[in-house]
């Protein structure tokens, strides 16, 4: 599948809403002033604090929906990454997957950090795992490649997408899926990617989601399914899906990545 690499440009954002949410429906008013300026102040205090680390690559979470009765404290997670700037120096840039307005489709998107937290969210926290250098040096050069980022990428989406199926694929899983691809060169698919996944222990995040839940919410979102999930799963309320705080468990049990490192905004 071809898949186009979309750009959001700043001014996009500033003058509407972004055209696209981890799993949020897109709302066609503007953001108000304060909602820019906590934006742009949690992406400098964010890059300040990037710029001080030795890290090039690091997996960027914010917490753009509260998530507190799962136990979980983050929503969404992209790849930050240095990319030069032409003048000897660098900038960061995320690429991450978002889903198009609450729709069933998403798309892969590469953003500054000041549009990656213009988003309205639940609290001004970033959180990052930087992976091991080794894993970092062979993610960068595969970021900045439009192909290889959108090769394991699958168009139809669900935020509570089963972890190992592939008839759906949320952000989250998609990057851990991608991650494992530049982690190991075999991995050329996404059946391989979550093979390779189960084999390093990777644990994804069981949701309690009961029937009316799952109903009401099947009926009301586009973006939201659970006829991928095993009916001896789905039909007692386990909904197994890839999620920010999973990952990031993951990579430090497995000695991958590094202590996770959080920053809330500095008034």
């Amino acid at each position: 599948m071809t898949v186009s690499l979309r750009i959001i440009w700043l001014s996009a954002v500033l003058l509407g809403t972004a055209s696209a949410h981890a799993g949020r429906s897109c709302e066609t008013q503007k953001m108000s002033r304060e909602v820019i300026e906590k934006g742009l102040t949690m992406a400098e205090q964010t890059r300040q604090a990037l710029d001080a680390s030795s890290d090039r690559v690091v997996l960027l979470a914010r917490s753009g929906q509260d998530l507190s009765k799962y136990g979980l404290q983050y929503s969404h997670v992209g790849f930050a990454y240095q990319q030069a700037d032409g003048k000897g120096g660098h900038t960061w840039r995320v690429v991450h997957k978002l889903n198009a307005c609450g729709t069933a489709q998403a798309d892969i998107y590469r953003q500054g950090l000041g549009e990656f937290f213009l988003d309205d969210p639940w609290r001004y926290e970033a959180a990052w795992v930087a992976p091991n250098p080794e894993i970092q040096a062979r993610l960068l050069p595969l970021l900045q490649d439009n192909a290889q980022v959108a090769r394991l990428h699958h168009q139809p989406y669900s935020m509570v997408s089963y972890a190992w199926g592939r008839q759906y694929q949320q952000s989250n899983q998609w990057l851990i899926e991608t991650l494992a691809a530049a982690i190991e060169p075999s991995v050329n698919s996404r059946e391989r990617a979550q093979a390779w996944l189960q084999f390093r222990g990777y644990e994804p995040t069981t949701l309690a989601i009961g029937a009316l839940t799952r109903l009401g919410a099947r009926v009301t979102a586009a973006n939201v399914a659970f006829d991928d999930h095993p009916n001896e799963k789905r039909f007692s309320d386990r909904i197994e899906t890839v999620t920010v705080d999973s990952v990031f468990r993951w990579l430090q049990r497995e000695k991958l990545g590094q202590a996770t490192v959080t920053l809330r905004l500095k008034p």
